[in-house]
């Protein structure tokens, strides 16, 4: 039995361990080889790692690269834009943002003399909807970033009707699909944002380190990034000091010498989710979320996550009472082989690939038994 409900902090996939293990092996023979190949064969995985990631986006060539995380890449992207885009304007997030985008953007913001809009739910609600994010956004807004999938409530944004409302507004548009790449199809042309950022870590199995950054073809010309190096030119090996000069594509994101261990760690996790696809992803959690989501409702518990599953990305989360520890009821469940996580007294639940149904039933059993509930029928 797998009780691992734990996609939305780090992914899983059959034989993880054995795979991962393969992969990195391999690097480390490569790299450790007394020859000349070593970058020739490091630079072939980052490259494989893109193309497995632009397939995933639906997105052209040239237009996906590499970042150490997505605060960087967003970092990268706003100070890659000209100076009078954002200058003394402003930038609109919704509060349940993945809290590390919005500290850099609230210093970034400040040193651009603009001002950060930061829109919360309406009252009584666990996430901020389309129509508040739309309400705060008028001509002003220089650039918006959207969460796709939030990771408090599992809340799915209709990113296609936001991009839309931004470019009627002027606005630059940029997405973090971190929450939800992976377990949800996403096609980057056909939602239409400016650019997009997202990890490898959660729903696409690989590991840190190993974000990317995709930015519309127009929007890359128009990027002329603060933090460069030699990475960012077409030929890295073009060293004339006076002579420096962006690569032409999303080649220009990158900077100093790259990361490649990271890239080739996530390519399996990658792998399987191509060879798998995410249309059979992404029913196989429907069933097990639908089987989780009955028993919360019948349970009479506080559904966090939206209650229709068109609205929701791949996890449920659920308020625990006031009175009930939530780590003591992570603790417990831990005890029994079942890995979840709280943020305050959420409860965050997040059944992929490898989670049983079995172990649905046995976490209403511990959980239902912790509340004085019944479990599954």
């Amino acid at each position: 039995m797998s009780g691992y409900f734990l996609y939305h902090s780090i992914g899983m996939y059959p034989e993880k361990e054995s795979r991962l293990k393969a992969a990195l092996a391999d690097y480390a023979t490569q790299w450790s080889a007394l020859d000349d190949g070593q970058w020739g064969y490091a630079l072939g995985k980052q490259a494989a790692f893109l193309d497995g990631w632009r397939r995933i986006l639906g997105a052209a060539e040239g237009t996906v690269a590499q970042s150490e995380s997505v605060t960087t890449a967003l970092y990268t992207l706003m100070r890659g834009l000209p100076e009078g885009r954002l200058r003394g304007g402003k930038v609109l997030v919704a509060q349940d943002c993945f809290p590390s985008l919005h500290f850099l953007l609230a210093e970034v913001v400040r040193r651009m003399d603009g001002e950060l809009v930061t829109v919360a739910p309406a009252e009584g609600e666990a996430w901020v909807s389309d129509d508040r994010m739309i309400a705060h956004w008028d001509k002003d807004v220089r650039l918006a970033l959207l969460t796709w999938v939030t990771s408090t409530s599992s809340h799915r944004s209709d990113v296609k009707r936001l991009a839309a409302h931004g470019q009627s507004m002027g606005s630059i548009v940029g997405v973090d699909v971190t929450q939800g790449i992976g377990i949800r199809p996403y096609d980057v042309t056909d939602v239409g944002a400016d650019f997009t950022v997202g990890s490898s870590l959660k729903w696409l199995c690989g590991v840190s380190g190993a974000a990317v950054i995709h930015a519309t073809e127009a929007l890359i010309a128009e990027c002329q990034p603060e933090l460069r190096g030699w990475f960012s030119q077409s030929n890295p090996f073009s060293w004339d000091l006076d002579k420096f000069a962006f690569a032409p594509d999303a080649r220009r994101f990158g900077n100093g010498t790259p990361s490649p261990l990271p890239a080739a760690g996530s390519l399996p996790g990658l792998e399987f989710v191509l060879e798998t696809g995410v249309d059979a992803l992404a029913r196989d959690n429907a069933d097990k979320t639908a089987r989780l989501h009955d028993w919360i409702r019948s349970a009479g518990l506080a559904l966090v996550s939206p209650d229709a599953a068109e609205m929701r990305g791949g996890s449920l989360m659920v308020r625990l009472p006031e009175d009930l520890a939530a780590d003591g009821v992570v603790t417990a469940l831990k005890a029994e082989g079942i890995f979840t996580d709280a943020r305050g007294q959420i409860l965050r639940l997040s059944p992929g690939s490898v989670t049983s149904t079995a172990a649905i039933d046995h976490l209403t059993q511990v959980l239902g038994a912790r509340l004085g509930l019944k479990a599954m029928a």
